[in-house]
């Protein structure tokens, strides 16, 4: 049955039914969450000058580029982001901004435990 399921991407089996809702919320609903970052950045591209007719496709394959770095063999998020972002340079302050406070990190894990809360209610409802 894997190989089923890889034919169409990658499968992995979970140990337990329960997380089963926390890889809705990281991989089913991961996609959207992409999606907005990317509509996100676009948006901030126009906000500073930039058409959307080219801001769009350089946050789609700004996007593109990442994923296909991120999903080589051994590859490791931080050592891709800390390869790309200069001590004190442009990428190094929008990152700061992202960290102060875990501001990111902390958006993101709550949008997780809503999909996850979400993706139990409605398990226990079907």
């Amino acid at each position: 049955m894997t190989r089923l399921f890889e034919a169409v991407g990658s499968a992995s089996w979970m140990e337990h039914e329960g997380l089963l809702d926390t890889v809705t919320a990281l991989s089913g609903s991961g996609p959207a969450y992409y999606h907005l970052f990317s509509e996100a950045l676009a948006a901030a591209g126009v906000a500073l000058g930039l058409s959307p007719e080219l801001a769009r496709p350089l946050a789609a394959q700004t996007a593109l580029g990442a994923a296909t770095l991120q999903t080589q063999p051994g590859a490791d998020f931080v050592e891709l982001r800390t390869a790309v972002t200069s001590p004190n340079g442009a990428t190094a302050a929008a990152i700061a901004s992202f960290e102060q406070n875990e501001g990111l990190r902390r958006l993101v894990d709550a949008a997780m435990q809503a999909a996850h809360s979400r993706s139990q209610a409605l398990s226990r409802e079907s």
